[in-house]
């Protein structure tokens, strides 16, 4: 399930208090979209990290009553906030997978009854949880048959490009970053599990290398960090890109004349380059231009790097889609465009 669809479904799940099981490979975005989902639907959100429990923290804690000739279970830490809970809460349980047999069954009464104990859950509460696969080398032995029975449903996480540049133009993912992984889309999740000490380029890396980007670093050392974020191979070939991004026209000149301005790129390299950057400059004053330059691109064949270059604008600045100038594009044949490919 690409995230689009997993956030769509959780929004509706949270709403209607059914449980669900996100399963996917390390860095792919599973514990982020949960927590977006979770504020679409205007719930709070309580983070429990099983895989560092303990039977008790689920049960609460023994203790003897003012008779001293009873007892009972205490809640505490997460178990307290969910039994307190008057508004709509989701209990997200991450890395479940790499939880002790133990520690997962001791949710199963609260995944099932709602209550455990004394102790009941009110109706606002719903239950979400994530988990490596096995084949991940996360640690994940598996999830109890009966704790994952317990789920209404389980479904897998597979990065999107199109999804993930969703969230990276909002998230001050470097442009250039952004550009080389549509240029080399199979890059953005290639997950290789390893003993050695190295990374995959997986979308939570390539956010790493986009931070390591702004640091003020030398050259040498910003080219080691970055190798050590995504692995060796990926950097290597993010580098050589770059090459081409710093030789790109000057983006301010194709904006001060954008129908005059030289010849278009042909190679897809640096037609992404360009829309890429040139989004990132959408503004309610750059605006107009920036649209003649996409409505240039459509009619000399470049219509999906144009629709592209309209979508990550809007992804921006969801405002610009209201100035009179794009109204006016999206009831031309740009507007088709982008609505074929949202």
């Amino acid at each position: 399930m690409r995230p689009r669809d997993l956030s769509a479904l959780l929004v509706t799940t949270i709403a209607a208090r059914l449980p669900v099981l996100v399963v996917g490979g390390p860095g792919v975005g599973k514990s982020q979209i949960v927590e977006q989902a979770a504020r679409a639907a205007g719930a709070d959100v309580i983070v429990s990290h099983p895989a560092v429990s303990d039977p008790t923290d689920v049960k609460g804690l023994p203790w003897v009553g003012a008779d001293q000739t009873s007892a009972t279970f205490l809640p505490f830490g997460e178990l307290a906030r969910a039994i307190r809970a008057t508004t709509p809460t989701v209990w997200f349980l991450d890395d479940l997978g790499q939880a002790p047999a133990s520690v997962q069954a001791s949710f199963m009464q609260l995944l099932l009854a709602r209550r455990v104990n004394e102790h009941a859950l009110p109706e606002c509460v719903t239950f979400v949880a994530a988990t490596n696969r096995r084949t991940d080398r996360a640690n994940v032995s598996g999830i109890l048959e009966p704790v994952k029975s317990r789920f209404a449903t389980i479904v897998e996480l597979d990065a999107n490009l199109e999804d993930w540049s969703a969230w990276a133009v909002t998230h001050g993912i470097a442009p250039q970053i952004l550009a080389f992984l549509r240029f080399r889309p199979e890059l953005l999740s290639k997950f290789a599990p390893t003993a050695d000490l190295t990374n995959s380029p997986v979308p939570r890396t390539w956010a790493h290398a986009s931070r390591w980007l702004t640091c003020p670093l030398q050259e040498s050392v910003q080219r080691q960090a970055i190798a050590g974020a995504v692995g060796e191979g990926a950097a290597a070939e993010f580098f050589a890109y770059c090459q081409i991004y710093q030789e790109l026209p000057d983006l301010d000149d194709i904006i001060a004349n954008p129908k005059g301005w030289g010849m278009l790129p042909k190679q897809p390299a640096t037609l992404y380059a360009v829309v890429t950057g040139l989004a990132m400059k959408a503004t309610v004053k750059t605006l107009e231009p920036i649209l003649a330059y996409a409505d240039r691109m459509a009619d000399k064949g470049y219509g999906e790097f144009a629709a592209l270059l309209l979508r990550d604008m809007i992804r921006r600045d969801q405002t610009l889609m209201g100035q009179p100038a794009f109204v006016k594009v999206l009831g031309g044949p740009l507007g088709q465009l982008i609505e074929g490919r949202s």
